[in-house]
């Protein structure tokens, strides 16, 4: 049959609106697909770093009597965290009244991996305080606390801990205080390598805040096991009388540069938290700007949860930073794939 011109344009135009249409459904189809996947990656987000619980954050129930130390893996697991951090005041004083101290801090680490085994969590670190100051100028003063601190790498190592936190106070002059700090913290560092152990300077206040101060002190001590737990608040460096704790912060170190410089030497980290606005927000500080520097960092360890505000139940606060680290933390995670 011979196809006219006239005959030839109506199926042209058949044919050229059938694979527009096939075309178009084509693109629609792909389109979903992406936004599905997107959509889909979005909801499957996790964040870039491990959740754990520090037990600082249980201080009012613990110290009410309300809540038993030796329960915190309980707590943690019911509150969906798979990490604990330890603050070892919160044993030290029942271990100090016993007869025998030794099997008295035995049984409580008994207790405790017990107690991690079965609720199923993972035992991070311990925080240690009260046991001497390893920045002291006194050199008999400091080989005490370095002596006070080994039982806590003794007991970190037995529950499987890979850190314990310790303070770096001493001297308020920074020359002096630098070299106390780097002697202290090198003998206790030698012996916790020897148990597969870190030992972890936290900025608490003083010239321990000061950043640029205390990663000299770490590059100074020059040893794998040896580095940093930067906590997102703790950047005071006086306090009005002097004071070490409570009292009004009077000069602070710039703290987004102060963990952006602690970073590169951490092993762990500290969310500190205070106040939350209705949208889930904490209010002293940037925590999306805070996570950034961490991710940055190539950090993929635990960040663990410390509430110290007064507006919320420590339960509550404890939900919030963590609800929020989720959010933030899957965000940034999700931005970077």
């Amino acid at each position: 049959m011979k196809i006219t011109p006239t005959r030839f344009f109506p199926f042209s135009l058949l044919l050229f609106l059938f694979l527009g249409i096939y075309s178009c459904k084509d693109q629609k189809s792909e389109k979903d697909n992406i936004e599905t996947a997107e959509v889909e990656t979005e909801a499957n987000a996790e964040p870039f770093f491990k959740l754990s619980l520090a037990q600082w954050s249980l201080n009012k129930p613990i110290f009410a009597g309300d809540l038993d130390p030796m329960d915190f893996a309980e707590k943690a697991n019911e509150m969906g965290f798979e990490g604990i951090e330890y603050v070892s005041s919160f044993y030290a004083e029942q271990i100090k009244e016993a007869e025998n101290r030794e099997e008295a801090m035995q049984k409580v680490l008994d207790t405790l991996k017990a107690k991690s085994e079965e609720f199923n969590v993972e035992n991070v670190l311990i925080m240690v305080d009260g046991e001497g100051e390893l920045a002291s100028p006194d050199k008999a003063e400091r080989e005490e606390a370095v002596e006070n601190h080994k039982k806590w790498v003794d007991a970190a190592s037995f529950l499987g801990a890979h850190s314990i936190r310790v303070n770096l106070f001493g001297s308020e002059e920074p020359e002096e205080w630098k070299t106390s700090a780097t002697e202290g913290l090198k003998a206790l560092s030698e012996y916790a390598a020897e148990k597969n152990v870190n030992v972890l300077v936290e900025n608490h206040g003083y010239l321990s805040s000061n950043a640029e101060l205390l990663v000299e002190v770490i590059k100074d001590v020059n040893m794998e096991n040896c580095g940093t737990l930067p906590d997102f608040g703790n950047f005071c460096l006086k306090r009005e009388g002097g004071e070490r704790w409570e009292a009004k912060c009077i000069e602070e170190y710039p703290k987004y540069q102060g963990i952006e410089e602690m970073m590169p030497y951490a092993k762990a980290v500290s969310a500190k938290s205070y106040a939350f606005n209705e949208e889930g927000e904490e209010t002293t500080l940037d925590y999306k700007r805070i996570l950034k520097i961490v991710q940055d960092a190539g950090y993929t360890g635990f960040v663990g949860v410390e509430y110290e505000g007064e507006d919320l139940s420590p339960e509550e606060g404890i939900k919030a930073t963590k609800e929020l680290l989720i959010e933030v933390g899957s965000e940034l995670n999700t931005n970077n794939n």
